[in-house]
């Protein structure tokens, strides 16, 4: 009950300015445009910020085997993930966005409130593994796929700004350095920008378009039911089986939060980045606006189950 509750208010405040942003455009105060501007502020401000400071931790040996357990783990569900998508997309001719949106959730938005209202801040670290591992590949693998480009561009990948954060982040980490709180500070606030301006950035986008296609597109439900439902009962299944939850001490808490992170709704950065290439940018919104509306009723359901079978 306690987590429906918090998700129900986290997912409100958020649905809330969605709203806003739709309302800007419909007003002609903005065009939808003018929401390319947003998506620069998105990917080259708010995420980096959030992930160096998600690195912003004390190092300790339980911190160091919980993340080492928390970063094998996550790359485990997105390569399950890479292998579902590749086997379906054929049978259920699946084009590129939605194909993206099957691989790639909203985790940096949702995960980092939820893991700090539930189980307590010093848990907040554990989440930043599935980030870190999600930024990697939606800034390779997920920019050719939404793109329909075959070759990766290493030295853009590599300048990548996101791929910078995580290298600059994870070199504090691993020299202790810590910043100053001024700056931890800066990019914490910084950092919180992102949730709120995905929702704006989706409102925009979706202004452009008929309302009603959102909801009466019933192809919209495919992907929307497979990214909440069909793969986090998969994984739920493959974490049973092998037992993965006990292997470490505290193990159930932190695969917990790896989960959490894999059940959440459509990646809000998709649509900036089909912005950036030109592409279906209405289609990624769209899947990300109706799976995270119907997240609310999904995530706790999810997790409960997590919490009875592991």
């Amino acid at each position: 009950m306690q987590i429906s509750l918090i998700l129900l208010e986290q997912i409100t405040q958020l649905f809330l300015i969605l709203i806003m942003g739709y309302v800007l455009v419909k007003s002609g105060m903005v065009k939808s445009s003018d929401s390319k501007i947003v998506s620069v502020i998105v990917v080259y401000l708010a995420t980096p910020c959030i992930i160096i400071n998600s690195f912003q931790v004390d190092y300790t040996p339980q911190v160091k085997t919980g993340l080492i357990y928390a970063f094998v783990v996550a790359t485990a569900v997105h390569l399950l993930f890479l292998l579902f998508t590749f086997l379906i997309k054929k049978p259920l001719h699946l084009d590129s966005i939605e194909q993206a949106t099957l691989i790639y959730t909203n985790a940096g938005i949702l995960v980092i409130p939820l893991v700090n209202a539930l189980l307590g801040s010093e848990y907040v670290v554990y989440s930043c593994a599935f980030i870190v591992v999600q930024v990697v590949l939606l800034w390779t693998h997920g920019c050719c796929l939404v793109s329909n480009q075959t070759k990766l561009d290493w030295k853009k990948v590599l300048l990548n700004v996101n791929i910078l954060s995580i290298f600059v982040g994870a070199v504090l980490f691993l020299v202790r350095i810590p910043l100053p709180e001024v700056i931890s500070g800066t990019l914490e606030t910084c950092g919180s920008l992102l949730g709120p301006l995905g929702m704006l950035l989706a409102g925009m986008v979706i202004a452009d378009a008929p309302l009603k296609d959102l909801f009466t597109k019933k192809r919209n439900y495919l992907p929307t039911v497979i990214r909440l439902l069909v793969y986090p009962l998969l994984l739920l299944l493959l974490f049973k089986i092998t037992g993965i939850a006990y292997i470490i001490p505290d193990g159930k808490n932190i695969l917990m939060i790896v989960y959490l992170a894999s059940v959440t709704p459509v990646c809000a950065a998709l649509t900036s980045i089909a912005q950036f290439y030109d592409r279906d940018a209405f289609h990624a919104s769209a899947l990300y606006v109706l799976s995270t509306i119907c997240s609310i009723a999904t995530i706790p359901v999810m997790i409960g189950l997590f919490d009875v079978l592991i």
